[in-house]
């Protein structure tokens, strides 16, 4: 819940009169000062983030049994297609270990319906635009993605012979204020400012659909509310933008050119995503409001400030 869309689909939760705890083990893939920063916002708003990883079913079983939990949505998971190439067995027991474990518990109380965050990452080499939740997704081009393709196929199977409610949600490239310092928002806007080259693959030539992180929250929101029976459905802006774009928007909002550092094509990474959301539009209301040039705007102005007081 201290990860950055677990953050903001809490405070969403909390925000329309919903009872909200969660977990998170507060791990060092990334600053865990930003993860703390995040749950003293959750702390300042009446909800708890309790230090511990969901791979400790019985605490989790013991955390649902008290408070009457009737909704467990999962947004936890080690990130990170590029990190996987150098620590496999760490994605290993996030997102396999304990993805069963979460949904032993949902076995323990089949009432509860089971949300998770799936991700863009499973459609893999998979070279047809847009990507369509029908698509074949057998090629995962990372272990990231063949990890969360594995939650999808565990997920079916935990509602076919023990009928779980279950919700998997493909994000594609989640952006904005409190998000992740691996991402390229947040290092291409940290060394645009410090004056410091940005790493620039494929020579730019890259297309992502890049998703506020509202409008991700939005989409989640609506999954829980509708609880579906076993659904995967794309959360994605439906707008591939250029990699050059990108750089050119927090330029922008930085008032400062980059420095390029072009670089070739990553292990593990694909060209171009791009989310058909006709399935989201239907089963969720699913609009997505935020454009990348305005997105950029307020992440931008939101670094400025944080990293200003940390």
């Amino acid at each position: 819940m201290a990860g950055f869309i677990g953050m903001y689909v809490a405070i969403g939760l909390k925000k329309r009169g919903d009872f909200v705890i969660g977990i998170d083990n507060f791990n060092n893939y990334y600053d865990v000062n930003l993860k703390q920063a995040r749950a003293k916002e959750l702390k300042k708003l009446g909800i708890d983030c309790l230090h511990t990883d969901i791979c400790d079913g019985t605490t989790i079983d013991q955390l649902v049994a008290q408070h009457g939990i009737t909704h467990l949505v999962h947004l936890a998971a080690q990130a990170g297609v590029r990190y996987s190439l150098e620590c496999p067995e760490t994605y290993v027991k996030s997102n396999l270990d304990g993805f069963v474990t979460l949904l032993e518990v949902c076995r323990k109380y089949p009432a509860i319906k089971f949300i998770y965050a799936s991700s863009s990452s499973v459609y893999g080499l998979n070279r047809k635009q847009p990507f369509s939740e029908k698509d074949f997704t057998d090629s995962p081009a990372s272990l990231y993605g063949a990890t969360k393709k594995a939650n999808e196929v565990i997920a079916h199977a935990y509602h076919h012979i023990f009928d779980i409610p279950v919700t998997g949600l493909r994000f594609f490239t989640v952006y904005g204020p409190w998000g992740r310092p691996d991402m390229a928002a947040w290092i291409f806007t940290k060394n645009i400012l410090e004056g410091k080259p940005i790493p620039v693959y494929n020579n730019g030539k890259m297309k992502r659909d890049f998703t506020y992180i509202d409008d991700i929250v939005d989409g989640v929101i609506a999954a829980v509310d509708k609880g579906f029976a076993c659904e995967l459905i794309n959360l994605g802006n439906n707008q591939p933008e250029e990699l050059e774009d990108l750089i050119r928007y927090i330029e922008q909002a930085c008032g400062k050119k980059a420095i390029q550092d072009l670089l070739p094509m990553q292990l593990g990474d694909v060209l171009e995503t791009c989310a058909e959301i006709d399935k989201a539009k239907k089963l969720l209301n699913f609009s997505p409001k935020v454009s990348l040039e305005e997105g950029i705007r307020r992440f931008v102005t939101w670094y400025k400030s944080y990293t200003q007081v940390n």
